[in-house]
């Protein structure tokens, strides 16, 4: 175990150092499962790139099949347990992992996803393991108790993002969210150093295969306790930071709206006073939300902006943000906001333009397994954007105000049009489609597909479009809702002006 979470299971063996909705472990039984995790790992043929892949939802158990990897030198892969099979097959296969840990909502899926990408083991927690799959308990038993060598050196997890192809490419955790280091030593020392850690108990909110939950997990290894919740539910969050004085979490704006929805004496009733910070992420969280969350919870708000493939660009806290409403922060090194107009010029401060980055490291956007990919992220080198629309005022703050890429964030997930739109086009009464981004009032935006009848005396049932998606992809990929137009303005080049078929749906939005 690391050192630092070997003083806390020293001073007191006995005190829960993780607790999910099933059970809690001991600093004593986290020492022996983390130990034994990271010497199964450096004691298997795990590839050149030595990755693995957790395809399950939150637990505890998620949490020590990541740790075990980062302290046993594998980089694990954290897979949507939303996924079909087939799309969690080409994350398999494309990401090379040599073991899937999954669990009995996914496991189903799992199996048959790993027989498509070629992968043999499979562990699983949660219950009894179908044939052909290892239990979790079983595959423990089998490591060495003794601590890692300190001089493993640790490997970022490797994310997968998708885009315009609809198909997710793999991008390593950048180094704004990664500890680094060479040695596991080195990277203790400085995730010691994380602003989270000088709090007490973490309180893991979201899902666990997005940066942000994922980050706050590893905090275990600085010898934080933590809290794992399961699926989001706001009252049962408001339960758990009373009940175990969560001190710091990782939230997205959804979780506010829901949070706030809740009756005033289901609010009143719980004492939050605990917390001392709360990062959100995801998405531009809306003002009066904002506003409202700080009203209640106090000034313990920082937004870190930014994504996958680099990290945080813009950060702000409570205080900054009530001078700067709406702000998403000032950029944070090693970033610098520009805005460009159309011709790539910038813009003066206050002006709208489009919002891009340059990295003063030189690394800006990388996917490893797709070069014409990374080239296309930037428009320079190290100078990339997020595809996003806004200026920057005179004190260097960042507003964000439209999107020109098609991405939709929805409730802090992003969701990318194209997916649905080669699905639907297969439909045989679907001529053409655009899918958008509407408004949503808890999700923030919501996928919408405007669909051109193949026969537009006999259109196609908007709930069977739909169905038909779902059948073909996870369904937080799909549209939510589907109209019937005559044309979605494609150009004789096969453009479609997202922006302005967006347009009329956003009028009475802020």
């Amino acid at each position: 175990m690391p050192e630092f979470a070997r003083m806390a299971a020293q001073r007191d063996p006995a005190s829960v150092a993780i607790r999910d909705p099933n059970r809690s472990y001991t600093w004593a039984e986290v020492d022996d499962i983390l130990n034994r995790t990271a010497n199964l790992f450096l004691d298997s043929d795990l590839g050149p790139d030595r990755r693995v892949a957790v395809f399950a939802e939150n637990a505890a158990e998620t949490a020590f099949a990541h740790l075990g990897g980062l302290l046993g030198g594998t980089s694990t892969v954290p897979v949507n347990f939303h996924l079909t099979a087939e799309e969690a097959a080409y994350i398999f296969a494309d990401s090379d992992s040599r073991i899937i840990f999954t669990d009995p909502t996914t496991v189903g899926r799992a199996q048959e996803a790993a027989k498509a990408a070629g992968v043999e083991t499979l562990v699983m927690w949660g219950g009894p393991p179908p044939e052909g799959v290892v239990g979790w308990s079983v595959w423990l038993e089998a490591g060495r108790t003794e601590d890692p060598p300190n001089e493993v050196r640790p490997r970022p997890n490797l994310l997968y993002t998708s885009g315009t192809t609809g198909l997710p490419k793999g991008t390593d955790l950048p180094p704004t969210m990664f500890a680094g280091g060479d040695t596991m030593a080195e990277h203790l020392v400085a995730l010691n150093r994380s602003r989270f850690a000088v709090h007490g108990t973490h309180l893991v909110v979201g899902p666990m295969y997005h940066t942000g939950p994922l980050s706050g997990m590893r905090l275990l290894a600085a010898g934080i306790p933590s809290v794992v919740l399961g699926r989001f539910d706001a009252e049962a969050t408001l339960a758990a930071i009373e009940a175990h004085r969560c001190e710091t979490a990782v939230m997205v704006p959804t979780h506010f709206i829901r949070l706030l929805a809740l009756p005033e004496e289901v609010r009143s009733r719980y004492d939050v006073s605990s917390l001392q910070l709360v990062t959100h992420t995801g998405a531009k969280c809306p003002v009066e939300v904002k506003r409202a969350m700080i009203d209640w919870w106090g000034p313990v708000f920082v937004d870190a902006y930014g994504a996958t493939e680099v990290g945080t660009t813009c950060s702000i806290t409570s205080a900054e943000w009530l001078e700067h409403p709406g702000s998403v922060g000032r950029p944070i090194p090693p970033f610098e906001a520009m805005i460009l107009d159309d011709d790539g010029d910038e813009v003066p401060p206050g002006t709208e333009g489009r919002l891009f980055f340059r990295d003063a490291t030189g690394r800006g956007v990388i996917y490893p397994n797709d070069p014409e990919k990374t080239a296309a992220a930037h428009i320079a080198p190290a100078v990339f954007t997020l595809g996003e629309i806004g200026y920057v005022d005179s004190g260097g703050y960042v507003f964000i105000t439209d999107r020109f890429s098609d991405m939709v964030v929805s409730g802090g997930v992003n969701v990318y049009p194209a997916e649905s739109e080669l699905v639907l086009i297969e439909h045989p009464a679907v001529a053409d489609v655009a899918c958008i981004g509407v408004p949503h009032s808890e999700m923030g935006e919501e996928l919408k597909a405007l669909v051109v009848p193949f026969h537009p005396t006999d259109p196609p049932d908007p709930d069977e479009l739909i169905t038909w998606c779902q059948e073909r992809l996870s369904r937080y990929k799909c549209p939510r809702s589907v109209d019937l137009v005559e044309d979605i303005g494609r150009t004789t080049m096969g453009k479609v002006n997202k922006r302005a078929l967006r347009a009329p749906y956003w009028v009475d939005v802020c």
